[in-house]
């Protein structure tokens, strides 16, 4: 193996010049038709292999390859977020202005990402006529949060990929969707996994903790780089996460490890095994 030949055509795969309009929107369209691609592939390969995924409502089997999509993205956020956060001696040098190609590169492939997310959310509002609010208001946040970022091009990316570094947890997520759906909710696995979930959830406030540090430690740069109208979406995004998500998440993931778990996850009939959405369910699940 040549690392000098690896590292240059990982360089030429980021090597583009994200000044352009056109660059930056072929890349957002390229993360939209991906994960949609991911989606498409996860619902063949599930009628394939899975009886249980054959026996599924249309409802829940747009659920089902949503989590195995948001995990796979999770994959890629995570990656590049903890190399920001860790290792990138240009990010750890600067938090505020720093850019680098490869940055621009996942940031724009994620927005294509959330921007077929939100496009999954609202059709499933239209169609299946159920209203999440706190999904709807999280998905749409980093959307917004990411548009910034393609609008004004001088904006710094440390912020944005340690957002995308919030997508830790849909890993663990997509399996504790899974296992219930297919009825295995009672298992000592799916109980380890969730164990797992409560935790990243927990690593996700030590992380939004971290976010508040960078804002508060260079506020006026902050404010500056990102301009104000950007600035107030993320301030806004970020106080939601804070103050009601993710505390919300972690307490209904907690109550659901210690609860009763039949009346959502039964594991006798695979129809009625549900986990629409393990981060936000009930409170503010309205029918239209």
């Amino acid at each position: 193996m040549n690392l000098a030949n690896d590292g240059a055509m990982f360089s030429a795969i980021y090597d583009w010049d994200y000044v352009l309009w056109e660059v930056r929107l072929k890349l957002l369209a390229a993360g939209f038709f991906s994960y949609l691609g991911v989606f498409l592939l996860a619902h063949w390969l599930s009628s394939w292999i899975s009886a249980n995924y054959r026996a599924l409502s249309a409802k829940q089997k747009i659920f089902w390859n949503m989590d195995i999509t948001r995990g796979l993205f999770a994959v890629q956020s995570c990656g590049a977020g903890l190399w920001a956060l860790l290792i990138d001696p240009v990010f750890q040098a600067d938090q505020v202005y720093a850019q680098q190609k490869w940055s621009w590169f996942h940031c724009l492939i994620a927005a294509g990402y959330f921007l077929f997310e939100n496009v999954v959310v609202h059709v499933s509002v239209i169609v299946f006529r159920i209203f999440d609010v706190f999904e709807v208001v999280h998905h749409l946040f980093a959307f917004c949060g990411l548009l910034g970022l393609i609008i004004n091009i001088k904006s710094g990316h440390y912020l944005p990929l340690m957002g995308l570094l919030l997508e830790m947890n849909n890993p663990s997520y997509c399996i504790s969707c899974i296992l219930a759906r297919i009825g295995c909710a009672h298992t000592l696995f799916w109980k380890a996994n969730q164990w797992v979930y409560i935790h990243l959830l927990h690593c996700r406030m030590v992380l939004i903790y971290h976010m508040w540090w960078v804002c508060i430690s260079h506020w006026n740069d902050v404010v500056e780089n990102l301009g104000l109208p950007y600035f107030i979406v993320f301030f806004m995004g970020l106080s939601t996460l804070t103050l009601i998500l993710n505390p919300y998440w972690i307490y209904k993931s907690t109550q659901r490890l210690f609860g009763p778990i039949d009346r959502k996850f039964p594991n006798t009939a695979v129809k009625n095994a549900s986990c629409e959405n393990l981060n936000s369910e009930t409170f503010q699940k309205k029918r239209i």
